[in-house]
């Protein structure tokens, strides 16, 4: 269960971000309110906006401005860089339960790293809420990819002090769903048959499979496969399984098949 946090600090919490974002733009105007658009891209309401503030607030600003009662972001953002990579392991463990370990830690990173992030951090418009110092805004600091990511960490750590795990969950995945899919259709088509329409078409042969080494206990069994296109080997993989074993073997080949082609091409040139 998510620890609650007293209504005092929300309060106080709300009240120093309302004061910032007035001394910053020296307006008499509460920027909480100019948060209700990114909530509705976000598709997520928080119960204090002020949180959602304090995830966009950038270190420049407090060090423009040390007698600001706010804090910088990394707080959140350590918070929603755990809660990120713990709910995306677990998403892809239920989606995946064929893929081995080294195979979902590949596709976690590839989901949670900063290019990843600051990407989705730009279709969400995320750079122009961001709570930044004189200098770093005109430094490009809302274009920036690491600012761009670190923002994004911090919303998911400020959604889980807002309203709880399940909650913030919810977020994650909303927010990474066409990237979940993606990946979803590209591992779940069968490298296989691809593999097999590219070998037939620019080798004119088959690929062959055969097993190269099993083991481990029997529950645990740990099994090693080549694919092969007459006498090279295109690529090998290992699995839980035989079935498994040959499909990263294809999938390995597939990744390798630019530098496969042109070897197989130069074999055609020597003779």
């Amino acid at each position: 269960m998510a620890r609650a946090f007293p209504v005092k600090y929300f309060e106080l919490t709300r009240l120093a971000w309302s004061k910032a974002s007035v001394d910053a733009e020296g307006k008499g105007q509460d920027n909480l309110s100019e948060l209700d658009s990114l909530q509705e891209t976000l598709r997520f309401t928080f119960r204090n906006v002020a949180n959602l503030g304090q995830a966009l607030t950038h270190r420049s600003y407090i060090n423009e401005n040390p007698g600001s009662a706010l804090s910088p972001n990394e707080r959140l953002e350590y918070l929603g860089d755990a809660l990120l990579s713990l709910v995306v392991a677990w998403e892809l463990f239920e989606r995946f339960p064929e893929f081995p370990e080294g195979r979902l830690t590949k596709l976690r990173a590839a989901l949670v790293c900063q290019e990843s992030l600051a990407r989705l951090a730009r279709k969400l418009d995320l750079g122009r809420y961001l709570y930044l110092g004189k200098g770093e805004e005109k430094g490009g600091g809302r274009s920036k990819p690491r600012t761009l990511a670190s923002a994004v960490e911090a919303i998911i750590g400020a959604a889980l002090i807002d309203q709880g795990f399940e909650a913030a969950r919810k977020l994650v995945l909303n927010l990474l769903r066409e990237e979940l899919e993606h990946i979803g259709e590209k591992e779940l088509e069968d490298p296989r048959s691809k593999l097999q329409e590219l070998v037939q078409a620019e080798m004119k042969l088959s690929p062959t499979y055969r097993l190269a080494e099993s083991g481990g206990a029997e529950h645990r069994r740990k099994f090693v496969a080549q694919v092969l296109a007459g006498d090279i080997l295109l690529g090998d993989g290992q699995g839980g399984s035989k079935r498994e074993a040959k499909r990263e073997a294809a999938r390995v080949a597939l990744e390798n098949w630019p530098r496969l082609l042109e070897k197989f091409s130069g074999r055609g040139n020597e003779s």
